[in-house]
Order: structure tokens, then sequence, then C-alpha cells
């Protein structure tokens, strides 16, 4: 890249040259092996001239300006100013966003840990045990707490999982029932989010008063809160009664800390309990990232959406954690899903977790007793000031109601105005109705100043310590309530709550899996580029972390003017006139861009345009998103190049002409290969009236070198956690915001509280307006320091990469698919079917050996069954490229040495793998290969040696024996 001139007063820590792996001495040589006469000429021969962008890529905005290198320093700290124009207040909104402490042992050694971050989803489980483990103590405390005996490893938020609870219930109910209904007092964001998710589906969502509204046999399920937005505790028993005798299913949205003194919905007869787990030591974040959970009865395992972590053994017997499951995840069922959801919030529910462990259930009820007794305090307080709290029993949150012409405020606003200009932020409901929500952070000191603003006199000192002692026998709630069952027994919810201790569990969960700290993480389509600290260091100012998600707009003008570059940003990077952040995760990215599309063809009366062409090639996810956007998926071949069988592609256009609403298709190719014919098949799209849906997952191949609104594209989704390099986390978080051409703009979501411009918008897609912003200075912090020209380079060099590594394989193993002029994008793709009739190899085989050298298996048997789908990303150096060539060449010959039975199928290192620590040392080994040869397969593993924590797992054993919650020691003990 070309630096601003004079070059000395250029930033000594320009972003580009720690971010891009290869020196340019690499690069030639690279270029070289690759048979390329330049970097230019490489990326002329990869992606078609007709698709190229006519000139450089230019990143508009005056703040900060991007027409020069940013060093790391200079750019943080001119983040922290615009963070800045955020105020951190004392926010008493609720809503399910609570302020909380992240216990500094996990902020400092999960949140902020690259260990942690980095990891990629736990398909590979026998390198992934910590996380594993870590998942099922969120699973554990979830089942425990709402004593439903079957939790996921998280959901994406609080309203997306209740929306996917109503799709759940439908979908278990026996009878054709179309009606959902919802408490009128569940977060208005839950509600907004169920009725976008429920009318494509042809749901009918009815909002009212559950206590008096009848449940008739139309109704397939019940949704409740508890304690509901407004703070009021119900007994739910007789509505359980009510729904199952009806034949309907009752699902609780609940708060787990208020659990800890609550009856558990599982108890009182729910079938389906939702929530957040945020309030676990999980920052506000002006909205997220955060994760949600479901619970449920173990006889809805199969229709559960999400990941389930489950307990199996290895192949020396001894436990081992696994995704259990793996064949009902929802969206491998393709069209047939109800689900569209391939990923969590893991780093996020390790969190939470660990919270629970941290504070035990002691802990955590110590906590929740205090929260009410403030609550309590508060309560008496106000009622004695003359205002009235209508809700005979409440947990954090009280509903006060401001009598008519009472002093010295005449209605809620008022009274909410005076709070405001001191620093304190309530709930407005209506003329005379605001509530008020504590919290794990809020004093004695917190309630008197609240007590001195409800009296109108917010300078007068009060004192409630003699209040405070009366309230000391009140905290328990009364016998209808009160939860008698206990909860959090196993030993590790007992054991680390002196410091040291928890430190070295953490330590210990992370040491047993892979990360990005041991080396290149190659899996094709999902994008592991570094994820460099200066773009995590924001996420834990309180400027940015201590925000909550519906504060007035005045306050938050520093998230303001971040997300306003943001999208301005991506909107330059893809050609489209307007970005929506609000999609918290890829899927749902998919998901708001078809209900974009439906909408816009609804606008113009074409209410019959519900077919959706998918490429045989496409991610699961896509026809799953078309069937919950009320489409009708029709696939289309794809020819033996892997390219979009055109022909086919014109056919099926032209015979659903009348009803085309979108092709969606991914660009490069999953198969790894830019289609030189894509405007051609956006142009067959667009002539028989359907809209092109384009799957962002391969946008770190076109950065800065092409752009979809321009080729034909009218909306595209972005994997931030991809190309924009917000880290995986171990399977979440992930922000999916789509970009559309200016005539879709009009049917961005929108959201309840967060009124927009926009009369046509789509209904809100996730609990919060702009998904997890959090997460957002991630993607903000890259983009900036990179700057257009390193943008740009760093495709070139994702691209180059990609070549190199394949030109070397390409002499030991076949490359499936490549473009006209033999090139590849920014990944490949390795056959190695043949080695299944030649040695017995199949893909799972080399995945698990590749362990042995220190090595994440790439993406296996996707989009291909028997093979690997290899993206080295930009961020790698030759050196380590090199290795993981090294090591799959290493692999190639061990399996020539079965080939030509120097090793037998059954006995060798492939069969053997993972080798652990204790099997290589253990006393006797007779296998037909060495230790070192198993353990140490090349010089320069014993470096760095990473040891898989245990053998290669039993996934049937683990399906046939399901335990999803933290087993008990004696199985440790025995070995079973």
């Amino acid at each position: 890249m070309v630096e601003s001139t004079p070059s000395f007063l250029a930033p000594s820590d320009v972003f580009v040259r720690r971010h891009v792996g290869p020196r340019q001495r690499d690069v030639d040589s690279m270029l070289e092996i690759c048979r390329a006469a330049s970097l230019d000429a490489l990326i002329d021969e990869t992606i078609p001239e007709a698709i190229r962008m006519d000139g450089p890529l230019v990143l508009g905005g005056d703040e900060p300006k991007l027409d020069r290198a940013l060093g790391e320093h200079e750019l943080i700290a001119w983040l922290r100013q615009l963070a800045g124009r955020n105020q951190v207040r004392r926010s008493y909104i609720g809503l399910g966003y609570y302020d909380c402490i992240v216990p500094p042992v996990v902020q400092r050694n999960v949140l902020e840990n690259p260990g942690w971050y980095t990891a990629y989803t736990p398909y590979q489980a026998e390198i992934s045990q910590g996380r594993l483990e870590a998942l099922l103590n969120f699973q554990t405390m979830v089942s425990d707490l709402t004593m439903l005996p079957l939790a996921n490893a998280s959901l994406l938020d609080e309203a997306t999982a209740a929306a996917e609870a109503m799709t759940m219930a439908h979908a278990i109910a026996k009878a054709k029932r179309a009606v959902f209904f919802v408490s009128q007092r569940c977060h208005p964001q839950t509600i907004a989010v169920i009725q976008t998710r429920a009318e494509p589906l042809g749901i009918v969502v009815r909002v009212g008063d559950p206590l008096s509204a009848e449940i008739g046999d139309d109704v397939f399920g019940v949704l409740v809160q508890y304690p509901d937005t407004e703070g009021a505790v119900e007994a739910w028993d007789t509505l359980a009664s009510r729904a199952h005798d009806a034949g309907a299913l009752l699902v609780v949205a609940t708060d787990l800390l208020a659990l800890t003194l609550l009856r558990p919905p599982g108890e009182f007869g729910a079938d389906i309990a939702v929530g957040s787990a945020q309030r676990f030591g999980v920052p506000m974040g002006f909205g997220g990232p955060h994760a949600g959970f479901m619970a449920t009865r173990v006889e809805y395992r199969r229709q559960m959406p999400g990941r389930i972590i489950g307990v199996s053994k290895d192949n020396s017997g001894r436990p081992a954690y696994r995704m259990a499951l793996q064949t009902r995840e929802q969206h491998i069922r393709r069209e047939r899903a109800t689900s569209n959801i391939c990923t969590a919030q893991v780093l996020l529910a390790i969190m939470a977790g660990m919270y629970a462990v941290w504070h035990g259930p002691a802990g955590l009820r110590r906590i929740a007793g205090r929260v009410r007794g403030l609550q309590l305090i508060l309560r008496a307080e106000l009622e004695a000031l003359g205002y009235v709290c209508p809700h005979a029993e409440a947990f954090d949150t009280l509903l006060v109601g401001v009598p008519k012409d009472a002093a010295p405020y005449a209605d809620a606003p008022t009274l909410a105005d005076a709070a405001m200009a001191q620093g304190i932020d309530l709930r407005r409901l209506d003329t005379y109705r605001l509530s008020v929500s504590l919290d794990e952070t809020t004093t004695l000191a917190d309630v008197e100043r609240l007590v001195a603003v409800f009296a109108g006199e917010p300078d007068r000192a009060v004192d409630l310590s003699a209040r405070a002692a009366a309230v000391e026998d009140q905290l328990e709630f009364g016998p209808t309530h009160a939860r008698t069952s206990t909860y959090l027994d196993h030993p590790v919810f007992h054991s680390y709550h002196a410091e040291h201790e928890m430190l070295r569990y953490v330590r210990r969960l992370e040491s047993r899996d892979l990360s990005l700290t041991t080396s290149m993480i190659a899996l094709g389509s999902c994008t592991m580029k570094l994820n460099a600290t200066s773009e995590m260091v924001p996420i834990t100012w309180p400027e940015l972390a201590n925000i909550h998600p519906f504060a007035p707009a005045q306050f938050v003008q520093g998230y303001a003017g971040l997300l306003d570059s943001l999208t301005r940003w991506l909107c330059d990077i893809t050609g489209f006139a307007a970005v929506s952040l609000q999609p918290n995760a890829g899927s749902q990215g998919e998901y708001s861009g078809l209900l974009a599309i439906r909408a816009y063809h609804r606008s113009r009366g074409d209410n019959q345009r519900r077919v959706c062409l998918i490429p045989t090639s496409a991610h699961g996810t896509n026809p799953a998103s078309a069937v919950m956007a009320g489409m009708k998926v029709v696939v289309v071949k794809c020819d033996e190049r892997g390219n979009v069988d055109v022909d086919d592609l014109r056919a099926k256009a032209k015979k659903h002409e009348g009803q085309l609403a979108a092709l969606m298709i991914t660009y490069p190719s999953t198969h790894g290969v830019f289609e030189a014919q894509i405007r051609e098949i956006c142009g067959i799209v667009h002539e028989h009236g359907g809209q092109v849906y384009l799957d962002g997952a391969n946008m770190n191949a076109q950065v800065g070198l092409c752009r979809p609104g321009d080729f034909g594209a009218d909306v595209c989704h972005l994997n931030l956690h991809k190309t924009f390099c917000i880290p995986h986390g171990g399977g979440g978080p992930g922000m999916g915001p789509i970009g559309v051409a200016e005539h879709l703009a009009p049917f961005l979501p929108g959201h309840p509280l967060a009124p927009s411009d926009r009369p046509g918008a789509v209904g809100a897609v996730a609990a919060a307006p702009y998904g997890s912003p959090l997460i957002l200075p991630i993607s903000w912090v890259y983009i900036a320091l990179m700057g257009a020209e390193g943008l740009t380079h760093a495709t070139k060099i994702a691209i180059l990469n990609a070549n190199y590594m394949a030109a070397r394989l390409s002499e030991h193993y076949t490359v499936v698919y490549a473009g006209a002029k033999g090139r590849v994008a920014h990944e490949f793709i390795l056959d190695l079917r043949p080695f299944k009739q030649s040695a017995g190899v199949e893909a799972e085989d080399v995945a698990k050996r590749l362990m042995d050298y220190g090595f994440h298996a790439p993406t296996m048997s996707f989009p291909v069954a028997g093979t690997l789908m290899i993206e080295p990303t930009e961020s790698e150096s030759r050196a380590e490229l090199d290795r993981f060539c090294d090591a799959m060449i290493s692999i190639r010959e061990e399996i020539r040495a079965i080939e030509t039975g120097a090793l037998p199928r059954d006995d060798n290192p492939l069969a053997g793998a993972p080798h652990t620590a204790a099997v290589v040392c253990a006393q006797s080994w007779d296998r037909a290969y060495s230790r070192e040869q198993a353990a140490f397969p090349l010089p320069w593993v014993a470096e760095a040696k990473f040891w898989p924590a245990v053998g290669r797992i039993d996934n049937a054993y683990g399906d046939r024996h399901l335990m999803c919650t933290c087993p008990p020691l004696e199985t440790y003990e025995a070995g079973k």
C-alpha cells in the first residue's frame, strides 16, 4: 500500500502492516509459486473484469478522515473522544436490561482473553473441551434455575428466543392451530419480534390479558413474562392448567436472578422457558451481545432450536463433551427447518455461566435478596410520599402511579424529566405511570437519591438505614411465590469462590481449547482472521459497555456517531444505498434481507411472489431463512465446475415468473470461485421480476475490488464476525447487518422503541434496535485503521494466500473447483474422497489427525461431502501457511503408507487420531506406528505441542445416552 507523504510523518504503528501476514519478500516468492506475474495480475486472473470496481474504494465521512494511514494509538485516542459523547447515567429503565458487575476475574480472563474469544464453533470437540465444559455449566445453570431438564447452549437474545419458542410450539402442536397468545405485559420488544416472525408463517399473534383471556382450541401456545414488564409477580399455575387442557403449551419468559427467590417455571407447568442471561455478569452494551436462553422438557429435544452440549466418552472410555444431536440442528433440515439458527452467543453464555460458578447459589441468592430488599425500601418510601405501587408482589421493578394533581409533580413525564436532570433515567409508560428497575449495582445511597427526586427535593439528604433494617425479614416471598427447591447443587458451583481457584479453573479450561492463539484456523467460508487487540480494547470502556439500549437519544451521541460512520463505510464497501445494523447474526441478516424483499413485492401488490430460487451449494441457513420469510424454496442445479447452472436458473425463473420473489446466491460461490456469469444471473432474476439476495459470507474476497451493489445484487448481509474482524468467540457473538439498494431501503427493520421515518419498515428482528452494538466498535476500528487502501490490499493478500496454498497442495491432493483461468478465490476445496477406497481414510480421519499437528481442521464435508474447504485469510504469515501445508503433505504421506501396505488400515496414525498425552505416555504401546509419530509427526510440532484433551469421541454413544447438564463426579472417577 502507499502511505501519505512525507513518509517520516506517518505513524510508526501503521496497522495494515500488523494485520496482513506476508511481508513483501514473501509475496514475491509466493507469486512465483503461483506462477503469477504480479499481485494485480493474479487478481485480474481471479475476479471477472466485468464486475471489477471502476476506481479505487473510497470511504466517506469527516469523522475520522480516512484519507491517510492511521496509527493504532492515534485512532484509539480518537475513539475515546467519540465514546465520551455517551453519558454513563444511572439507568432504572429495565425492560430486561440491567447494569451488573462483571467479576474482574471473568473480565480479564475470559472477555479480554483471546484464548477464549478467538476460538471457533466446537464442531471439532476433541480440541474444544474447555469451551464445551463451560457451556455445559451454562446449560446446567439455566436448567436448575428454570427447573426444566433440557437447556440449549444459548440463543441470540430474549426476544428472538421467545420467537423461537413460538415456532417450536407451533411445530409440536398436533392439531392445525394458528394462534399464539402473548401477554400484553411481556416486554414490548419481545412482542414486536414475535409479531415479525409470526406474520410470514401465517401465525396469528393475539395480545391480551392471560388472566381473563379464553384459551380456545385454535391456540397452540401461550407466552407470559415472569416477573412481567411492569414488575408484577403472578402465579401462573391456573393458566398452565388451562393451556394444557386446551392442548396448548405454556412458554414463560423469565429472569434467572429472580428465579433464585421465585418458584421456577418448571414447577408451575411451563413447557418452555426463555430469557436473557445478561444480568449474570454481561454488560448492557447498548443492547448486546447477550446470551438468550431456552429450556424445555426432554421430549421436545428434537424440536429445540440452537445447539445442545452433551456428555459422551472418548475411545479410552473417559467422559468427553460434544455438541449433542448435531443432526437435529434445525438449519440442517434446509427447507423443512422451523429455525435458521446456526450460531449462538457462546462467549456471553460462558461469561454468564462463569458468573454463576464464581458466586455460587448462595452468592446469587444474596445478590437477588439485596435487589429485592432495596425494592421493598423504595416501595415503602414512595407509598409514604403518596405514590401508588399497584402490584402486590415484585422482585426488582416497581410500577409507580403518579396521582393526578399530586405535588410535587403533575404527571409522570414531569417527574421523569426531573429525574433526568439529576442523571437518572426512568421508564416512561404513559401520562400517569412510570417504572423503576433496580439491579445488582444499586446501592442504598441510590435509593435515597431516588426518594429525594420523587419527593421533589433532589438536594435533600435522605437516610433510609432504619427502613433497611425493617425490611430484613421481608426478603422472602410468600408461600404462593417463594422458591423452595434447591439449585446449582453440582460441585462446580461450590468450588471456585477463591480467586486463585477461579483463575486456575478458567485457565485449565482455556488450555483444553485450540484457538487462534495456538495456530491458524483455516475454515472455508468462516473467515478466521486477526482479531487485533486494538480492536478489542474499546468493548470494556464504561462509555460503551454501561449504556442501556433505550437510554434517551441525547445521552448516546457517541454511539450515534459511531453507528453512522460504520453504516456509511459499509455502504461504500458494498455499493448499497442503506444498511441496517439490527440483525445480530448472519442467519438473521438472511432473514431480514428476505423480509425486505417480501415487503417490497407486497408494496407493489405482488403478494403472490413467494418462490425463492436457491442453488444446491447454498448454506443450509439459506433455505431455512426463506421458509421463515414465508417463501417456497425451488432448488437450482450447479454444473460440474460448481457454478450455478445458468440454463437451469433461466428455465426455473421463467417457469415461476409470476411467483418469483428472489434468488439467494453466495458470491464468490461456496465452492471458492468467482462465477463469471454473475451479472447474467442477476439479470435473469430481474428480468422475471425477482430480487437478488447475495449471501455475504465470502465478502473477504471482494472488499475494495468489487461491490455486490454494482453487479446486480439488491440486498446482501455481511458477517461482521468474519470479514470485519469481530471474533467468533467459540461460536458467537456475531453480527449480520444487511445492505440494500435504494428501492429496498424503506423496508429495513424497524423497532417499537426506536421509531423510524420508514413507513414501510418490516418489524423488529432483534431485541435491541442495533442488534449487538457493543461489538460494532471492533469492526469500526478495523475499517478505520485499515483505510480504503489497506482493506483492498488485505483482500488481494487473502486471494494470494489461498492460491499459494492451493498451488502447494495441488501436487498432493486434487483441488475440486477453480475459475476459468485456474484460480481460486479466497478459499478452495481439497478432495479426500479417493482415500476412502484406497486407504479406508475419510475426511474425519484427516480432521482428527490435524489435531496432532496442532491445527483445527478446515471446514469438513461442506459444500461437498468428503472434502476439506480451506480459507487462510490475509492475516496468516507465510510461515504459518507453510506449516499447515507441511502438515497436510505429511498426512498425505501417512495415507500413502496405508495405500502401499506399510501401515494397516485399522492401525495407523489417522485411525488412532487424535493422540492424547495420556495415551502417548501410557506404560504400554502396541500400535503399528511409534509414539513419536503419533505425537510429534514433524520436528516443529514439539516446539509448542498442543495436546488434545480427549481422544476421538463416540458421537453415537452421546446421542443414545443423552446427558446435557453437569455429570456427577463419580462419572469421572469411574472413567465411565
